[in-house]
């Protein structure tokens, strides 16, 4: 506590915490301090569950990538039974990192430093050389102590969520908030109702500015007028309803007048449970810390963070679509790339506004800034989320 005080004043976080009308925003120091980063790291990236990529992106047995979180470098896997597992991407002997690029992985992971090797499940199977010159066993040294350090982990909506220290609460039950919520729109556990798109599926975006600018942009549709005038003529400002997760792990807003405005004969289609008498709603949710989620009749995306440092984030937008036809044939292929330019046009949008904000935070005359007490509800439920797990 004491280590976050020495980079923040006690009383900037305290004022974060009070009811919309008193309160200020986070910080500037949240938003432009290194230091507080690494502790922020510790606090919302290691103790909670976070969202490292997409589970359809290793699609084969032996599909590898590496990920940095903030600087921690992290391994997934998917393993002979195709599974998807993580790891510290470290080695047990001298702490090499293992993977540099994502690749194919053919039989073990084996360093490039001493040439340990470990399975696709993280077990160590070889120690060339440990007990002497073509000694690869030694009656000191016990291999099974050696695996790689697994992180707890859990796929959902193909979203690879982990928790690398272990201390929350099962996903299952962390999610169920959430998944009641949308439960009644469709079943998400029903993973064979979405679909990657591989063609017009994914699109990734560098915002230069902190990931916090993303969240907290998307809670509110405050901003629509003025950075969406071409969303903002068809789904308007007062269009639009707050979402508030209790307890404290999501917040958003949602539409009343989705109406999907895609050229061509064509219609997507859409999930067969979703209400007769909601096909216009359409809902933005914040999972905290790095996810958006967006949910519609007729497709559902994610739009996950990649947190580099405090002023640099990588923004990976997937986009899911319901029964493989709808993602991956001729026949939608035209609304696929229509939809696909619709969301990148929409995030290039807010990526310019929310990288202002980071030039703004250099301004010592900015306090954390103040709430609208009906249009900031969401955003500033974000914040107090922020700054009550940073201590």
């Amino acid at each position: 506590m004491s280590e976050i005080y020495n980079i923040i004043n006690k009383k900037k976080l305290d004022v974060v915490k009070k009811k919309i009308n008193k309160a200020h925003g986070l910080p500037n120091e949240c938003y432009t301090s290194k230091e507080y980063t690494q502790i922020e790291r510790k606090k919302l990236f290691e103790d909670k569950w976070v969202v490292i990529g997409v589970a359809s992106s290793l699609p084969n047995e032996g599909d590898a990538k590496p990920f940095d979180l903030l600087g921690l470098p992290i391994l997934i896997v998917r393993n002979k039974k195709k599974k998807i597992k993580v790891f510290h991407n470290i080695c047990s002997h001298r702490g090499v990192k293992l993977v540099n690029e994502p690749g194919k992985i053919k039989n073990v992971i084996r360093c490039p430093y001493h040439s340990w090797s470990y399975n696709l499940d993280g077990d160590l199977i070889a120690t060339p050389h440990i007990g002497g010159m073509n000694k690869h066993q030694s009656e000191h040294f016990k291999k099974s102590n050696s695996n790689l350090k697994k992180i707890r982990s859990f796929v959902w909506l193909d979203l690879i969520m982990i928790n690398i220290n272990n201390n929350e609460i099962p996903f299952e039950d962390y999610i169920k908030p959430l998944s009641n919520r949308w439960n009644k729109f469709w079943p998400l556990d029903d993973r064979k109702l979405i679909q990657h798109s591989n063609d017009y599926g994914y699109f990734k975006l560098t915002a230069k500015c902190n990931w916090k600018f993303a969240i907290e942009n998307y809670c509110e549709s405050y901003h629509l007028p003025w950075v969406h005038p071409g969303l903002n003529s068809y789904s308007k400002i007062e269009d639009h309803y707050h979402i508030q997760g209790l307890p404290n792990r999501f917040a958003g807003q949602g539409t009343v007048v989705y109406n999907p405005r895609l050229k061509g004969k064509e219609k997507f289609p859409c999930f067969p449970n979703w209400p007769k008498n909601k096909e216009n709603v359409a809902e933005y949710v914040a999972l905290f810390p790095n996810v958006m989620l967006g949910i519609h009749k007729d497709h559902f995306y994610s739009y996950w963070l990649e947190p580099i440092n405090h002023e640099l984030t990588l923004e990976h937008m997937e986009i899911y679509y319901v029964g493989e036809e709808a993602a991956l044939s001729n026949r939608f292929k035209s609304l696929r790339k229509q939809n696909h330019k619709l969301w990148e046009d929409i995030q290039k949008e807010d990526v310019d506004i929310i990288q202002r904000m980071q030039i703004g935070r250099n301004s010592p005359a900015y306090n954390g800034g103040n709430f609208s007490p009906i249009m900031d509800n969401p955003t500033h439920h974000f914040h107090k989320w922020v700054a009550t797990n940073l201590i």
